[in-house]
């Protein structure tokens, strides 16, 4: 790929998604962008590049950034960050949450395994949970991942990844060759494309946030961005979850993270460590 190709193309993705490219990231490139070419009926990746360069097709913009974003995902990930909203944040919330009222985001969800996950576990505590009003939100900028999340069917090795047997025969229909979530499980989550750059204005306000390792692609700056907008989305006694490589430190100071607590954050300004007995 010549280096003017690599410059257009790094600086369109970052500018409609923020992903950051550095040249040594070409082969991604060229292995994700040309079976695109070959699929819009194109005889090469540069025949694509010239498109993109006169036309600016809008949905074909779209496809080369659903192309290029990442989509790895499975269920219970990390597993920390469950625990810690099962032993923590879902004891806090009961007791600061006289309405019975909890939203939940999970950006980036990809395929879904994230907020079905955190569905789950509310699930194994149903009892306590049922008379609430659950909301989770699951977002991502890939419309095709999106339609993977709400049919809630997986393949056996994407089962495999995360879920303990007794969950997955607790949770799951076997149909065929592929499992698919109970619906009452799938019903709990509502899934939406959204693009991280985009306003949050419609979003509304979460008590607990999801937004792991997806900021590790993004530049400094638009890290920045991001993270305070999303602070400013959360409640006062609210909690931010972010990757295991990921931080808020040196980055902003309208978060801190939880010590003991690897990849949760809370607002500098709130309540949120007293309300959870961390700290």
């Amino acid at each position: 790929m010549k280096n003017q190709d690599f410059e257009f193309l790094s600086g369109l993705l970052k500018e409609k998604s923020g992903l950051m490219l550095t040249p040594d990231k070409v082969y991604l490139l060229e292995s994700r962008l040309t079976p695109l070419s070959r699929k819009r009926g194109m005889d090469s990746l540069d025949v694509l590049i010239q498109q993109l360069r006169s036309s600016r097709d809008e949905g074909l913009i779209k496809d080369v950034t659903e192309a290029m974003t990442t989509n790895e995902s499975f269920f219970f990930r990390d597993n920390t960050p469950f625990d810690i909203f099962k032993n923590h944040v879902l004891p806090a919330m009961e007791k600061a949450r006289p309405n019975k009222k909890l939203r939940i985001w999970c950006a980036a969800a990809s395929t879904g395994q994230e907020p079905y996950s955190l569905a789950i576990v509310l699930k194994e505590n149903w009892a306590k949970w049922k008379d609430w009003n659950i909301e989770i939100v699951g977002t991502d900028i890939c419309t095709q991942v999106l339609e993977k999340a709400k049919a809630g069917t997986y393949s056996q090795f994407e089962v495999q990844r995360g879920l303990p047997i007794q969950t997955l025969i607790k949770y799951f229909k076997q149909e065929g060759d592929v499992w698919r979530l109970n619906e009452d499980v799938r019903k709990m989550v509502t899934y939406r494309p959204f693009n991280l750059l985009g306003s949050f204005g419609l979003l509304g306000s979460f008590d607990v946030i999801y937004c792991r390792n997806v900021l590790i692609y993004f530049d400094q700056p638009t890290k920045k961005e991001v993270l305070e907008r999303m602070q400013a989305t959360m409640a006062k006694d609210g909690s931010l979850f972010l990757g295991a490589a990921e931080t808020v430190l040196g980055i902003t100071d309208k978060l801190r993270p939880i010590r003991g607590h690897r990849g949760m954050y809370v607002s500098s300004d709130g309540n949120a460590e007293e309300l959870m007995g961390l700290g």
